[in-house]
């Protein structure tokens, strides 16, 4: 028998991988084919109300799974000053504000959406929010008008205000509508803070750059402010409206009044007065609820505690009153609030918070992680009882037990030196008030 020549060979070689190739493709073919048909299958029984088949489910589940994992989980934290947790954000919260008749509380987050809480519910253990929804965007920093009728945001991606009405429903509750348009851009920076004077007459927002700019409630802007300070950290209006203070790259806070006519016309803004003593940039300030007193925190290490009850129209500077230590602020950003008293000092560090008694200058509480992420804003109640930090997606509330034992050392020094009995008496019952608030929390000084 004889071999097949060479050109025979390759021929049918050639043939064979020709039908190998035919009967993959044939193969493909037909796999293609099936998954099409369970892929139809499988949606036309969603879509007529059908339940998917086993081996469907169990990836949908297991998808679930794995997302259910990645979601962050919620921080938890406990303290026997903790009084409330408020926890219906789904997003970090980036900032709150009380009204200024101490029965709600705004909170601002990355989820979309404004919350606004009633105070009356914090002693509760379930705490009801109504919700805001911030179309196409999400808010960073939120401020009440003074007649708690309407709210202003900072639109993180819009970069301006909008403003938000709110409307009570016959059931109670509120709903709430923006206004047709948001102000105009003007600002070049990144926005660090807004406020809204409580006599309602402008609006102020400050930029991480040297610029403030004053605005009616229209949108139009009255004045700009150069801080010239390299950098503004914060900028706040004073409770009674009368001022406006930014701090930043410069070792002082800068006040600023804003002043108006009898027949309340815009007239200018003038330079007040200053804070000088720290050696280094101010990393926050806040006023004390009359105004009267100014706190700071600065990257020197040191707080201070001020007198602003002065006449800088006569070149009457403010008074240092206290000065204490935290060393926590020489080498990272501090947040500050003062309680409306200014009996008491709240100093944000981290996840971290510290309060000290402004008469005596000691730290009495220290409260630890208390949230999952770096504390973004702080602030006490308009009673100052309760101290609200936020910074993941929960706002944590505590006893502001510092508070209690300031007016209980004010008090025993009054009656001291009381004229008459009527205000023994009252001066009495304000500390057994506080005594009784101390000894109900576990925090009596024996």
């Amino acid at each position: 028998m004889e071999l097949p020549q060479m050109p025979e060979l390759m021929g049918l070689s050639l043939l064979l991988g020709l039908l190998a190739l035919m009967a993959t493709a044939a193969v493909a073919r037909g796999w293609l084919r099936a998954e099409e048909e369970i892929s139809s299958r499988s949606a036309g029984q969603k879509a007529n109300g059908f339940p998917l088949d086993k081996s469907s489910k169990s990836k949908k589940q297991k998808q679930q799974q794995r997302i259910r994992k990645e979601k962050p989980q919620q921080h938890n934290f406990t303290h026997r000053l903790l009084a409330a947790a408020l926890k219906s954000h789904s997003g970090n919260i980036s900032c709150m504000d009380f009204s200024s008749n101490g029965k709600y509380l705004a909170t601002c987050a990355d989820d979309r959406t404004v919350r606004i809480w009633s105070t009356k519910d914090f002693p509760q253990r379930e705490h009801r929010s109504m919700r805001a929804n911030v179309e196409l965007d999400h808010a960073t920093l939120v401020r009440f008008s003074p007649d708690c009728r309407a709210f202003l945001v900072w639109l993180a991606n819009g970069e301006t205000l909008r403003v938000f009405k709110m409307s009570k429903r016959e059931d109670g509750g509120y709903t709430f509508t923006a206004t047709p348009e948001d102000f105009p851009k003007k600002h070049k920076a990144p926005v660090i803070n807004i406020g809204i004077a409580d006599t309602g007459k402008f609006i102020m927002t400050a930029s991480s750059d040297t610029i403030i700019l004053i605005w009616n409630l229209k949108g139009q802007v009255l004045s700009t402010i150069n801080t010239n300070q390299m950098n503004n950290t914060h900028a706040a209006i004073s409770p009674c409206s009368r001022f406006v203070a930014s701090c930043g790259f410069t070792p002082d806070v800068k006040v600023w009044e804003v002043c108006f006519g009898k027949k309340g016309e815009f007239q200018e803004v003038v330079r007040a007065f200053e804070l000088k003593g720290h050696s280094a940039a101010v990393h926050f300030f806040a006023f004390s609820n009359d105004s009267r007193r100014m706190a700071s925190v600065s990257k020197d290490g040191t707080w201070k505690l001020w007198d602003t009850d002065v006449e800088y129209k006569k070149q009457q500077d403010p008074y240092l009153l206290r000065t204490g230590r935290f060393e926590e602020a020489s080498s990272m950003l501090c947040r500050l609030a003062l309680s409306p008293d200014a009996q008491v000092l709240a100093l944000a560090s981290g996840s971290s918070i510290h309060l000290y008694n402004t008469r005596r200058g000691e730290k009495e509480e220290c409260f630890e992680q208390v949230h999952g992420e770096y504390i973004t804003d702080l602030s006490f109640d308009i009673t100052g009882r309760l101290l609200a930090s936020c910074g993941d997606r929960a706002v944590r509330l505590f006893h502001n037990t510092p508070g209690h034992r300031a007016v209980v050392e004010e008090m025993q020094g009054l009656l001291k030196r009381a004229s008459n009995e009527s205000t023994r008496q009252r001066l009495q019952q304000q500390l057994t008030q506080a005594q009784e608030a101390l000894k109900s929390l576990g925090a009596l000084k024996k």
